[in-house]
């Protein structure tokens, strides 16, 4: 239920509609209609494959961890860090015929009839259901394979003469919206007010339990069976927690590795979300738009969650990312001590709001929106005890009205309708 300081009435209705229309409608829910979706299906791929070149630049050491493709000066640009990626993990990742990073061979179905998953199967692919999409979130995901080598535009094609009607989507890759600095510990922030604790959801690298702003938490992780956790990870969480003893829902993506962020490990921490019925869930990463991730939102929001996410560091010139773009979720952008925009801070119709996106000083300090998007999940945290339909809207509204604008009169494209604060 919502908490007493936003007992509105829900005259806004739900949450909008998704960009990616997929098989009919979420058990349970509505459908939800987007005026120029034209699922099922993707859009139709060019007939020869064309990866964008890559540009030149110094060679990257060797990656053992998500933390290695955050070093630089200012907060990467998810080139960058596409380009790290590319060169520590050639046999694992590669791009779609767009440029977006995909893990390699591998793909996504929604909606697979057994005639279907036979055809792909007898096509040289490998399919393995994921039951935790299904079960909490009416997605009837199943994950597929190739197993002959195919070029992904290639093997994309093959699916889809095995099983027309049918739809698929790459395995997107969705990489950290900030990072830098050379330390591997997290900042100590300052004791919580220590008051009522809530419970907020984190989809992101580990979290580190003995971090000192998280002394107060109660931790549960999910993703990983043996402790591992990334520098992003924890000093996201320290602002989403902020020293007080709220429950923080940590959803680990990464497990310690270089590379993770994909698609169904994002869907099925949000099918766990929805499971134990997290509210407020914070995911302060970015990459392309990708239809079953679009339903997985689209299911969520319907269902009374509200997602908050960071909207990149590739500039104001740059296309919008995901999933901060997809309608109804909460977009914030970054801005410095000086409350000036950071200037790699992603600029658009999908920017609610900003909040301070540098942590630390020095050599040592981390920025970029990754680490204004928990301000402002913590904010909404303390609005919503429970998932409630139209609570996104709701707490949108709210918000809104407490935001300080930092611009002309009205919601402008760098800082939505303003700054919020801790």
């Amino acid at each position: 239920m919502l908490v007493p300081v936003l007992s509105l009435a829900l005259a806004m209705g739900g949450a909008g509609p998704v960009r990616a229309q997929l098989h009919g409608p979420p058990r349970g829910l509505p459908e939800l209609h987007l005026p120029g979706a034209g699922m099922p299906g993707l859009p139709p791929l060019p007939a020869a494959r064309h990866v964008p070149t890559l540009p030149s630049i110094p060679a990257t050491p060797a990656l053992a961890h998500l933390d290695d493709l955050l070093r630089g000066p200012l907060a990467l640009t998810r080139e960058a860090q596409v380009n790290a990626l590319l060169r520590a993990e050639p046999r694992r990742v590669t791009l779609d015929p767009r440029g977006a990073p995909v893990l390699r061979g591998e793909f996504l179905a929604l909606g697979l009839s057994a005639a279907q998953r036979a055809a792909v199967q007898a096509d040289g692919f490998v399919a393995e259901s994921q039951a935790s999409a299904d079960a909490a979130l009416g997605l009837d995901l199943v994950i597929l394979r190739d197993t002959r080598g195919r070029s992904e535009a290639q093997a994309l094609r093959a699916l889809q003469q095995a099983a027309p009607g049918a739809s698929f989507a790459y395995q997107h890759i969705y990489l950290p919206a900030g990072g830098s600095g050379e330390g591997s510990q997290a900042s100590a922030e300052p004791p919580g007010s220590g008051g009522v604790p809530h419970r907020v959801g984190l989809v992101d690298g580990g979290v580190d339990p003995a971090a000192p702003a998280l002394a107060r938490a109660r931790i549960e992780p999910y993703g990983c069976q043996a402790a591992a956790v990334s520098r992003h990870g924890t000093e996201v969480a320290t602002r989403l927690v902020d020293g007080d003893p709220d429950t923080l829902y940590a959803a680990n993506l990464w497990c310690g590795g270089v590379v993770g962020g994909e698609t169904s490990g994002l869907v099925a921490a949000l099918a766990w979300m929805a499971r134990e019925g997290v509210p407020v869930i914070n995911i302060s990463l970015v990459g392309p738009d990708n239809p079953v991730l679009a339903r997985a939102v689209q299911v969520m929001i319907a269902s009374g969650h509200v997602l908050v996410a960071a909207v990149g560091n590739d500039g104001p010139a740059a296309p919008p990312l995901f999933p901060a773009a997809y309608p109804g979720v909460i977009g914030v952008s970054g801005v410095d001590a000086h409350d000036r925009v950071l200037p790699e801070s992603a600029s658009g119709s999908q920017v609610a709001f900003c909040a301070s996106g540098v942590i630390g000083h020095g050599r040592d300090a981390m920025r970029g929106t990754s680490f204004a998007s928990p301000i402002v999940a913590r904010r909404a945290a303390q609005l919503l005890d429970a998932p409630q339909p139209g609570a996104a809207a709701q707490v949108l509204q709210h918000l809104a009205s407490e935001a300080r604008d930092l611009g002309p009169p009205g919601r402008d494209p760098r800082c939505g309708f303003g700054l919020l604060s801790p």
